[in-house]
């Protein structure tokens, strides 16, 4: 996994890292929606797979994860699976919830999902009282101010105002390391 391990191997601070926050615009933006069982879904899971694994190696032991449909919650069981074995024992998932409620116009199958993640998760923070895009907004703030680094699952296309975009900028901002990957393609890059 080149594009850490020069980094690390170079002695700069990317092995100092202890906590991740992990971002991502909505999957109705990639090319295979929600649908798991496509192969570039399967992919994209491969991909946030070695990307935390590398991350672990390198000092990662706590992941924030937004709790949303797609990205957040792909990533929370992938952490899950990857917390069962014996050698991530260590790895940390704090599940940070928009607002109460967020979840509920979404399909049983998915709620139950997300239960078992919060069920699972060693932290459950509630990042806003406040419903909607306010409340979205905190939530990513909360994840970002809490992070030593970034994973992003984004396209290249700005679409207007969106939780990436704020997670980018605040990332920006505090001057964290940056692993972006391209939700259709499945490239990961590097942005310090």
């Amino acid at each position: 996994m080149g594009y850490i391990e020069k980094k690390v191997s170079g002695g700069d601070e990317m092995s100092q890292f202890y906590s991740c926050a992990i971002t991502s615009q909505r999957p109705t933006r990639f090319k295979f929606k929600y649908q798991e069982y496509m192969t570039s879904c399967k992919r994209l899971k491969k991909r946030l797979h070695d990307v935390f694994t590398e991350l672990y190696r390198c000092g990662v032991r706590r992941f924030y994860v937004g709790g949303a449909l797609g990205v957040d919650l792909w990533a929370g069981e992938i952490l899950l699976e990857m917390r069962r074995q014996e050698e991530y024992q260590e790895l940390e998932i704090v599940l940070v919830y928009p607002f109460p409620g967020h979840d509920e116009r979404w399909d049983p199958k998915s709620r139950e999902r997300l239960r078992h993640l919060k069920e699972n998760c060693d932290q459950f923070v509630m990042g806003s009282k406040i419903v909607g895009a306010q409340g979205y907004w905190e939530r990513t703030a909360y994840m970002v101010e809490h992070a030593d680094c970034l994973v992003a699952v984004c396209d290249d296309e700005t679409a207007g105002p969106s939780g990436v975009e704020a997670a980018l900028q605040m990332a920006e901002a505090r001057k964290l390391p940056v692993v972006l990957i391209h939700p259709d393609t499945g490239k990961i890059k590097m942005q310090l």
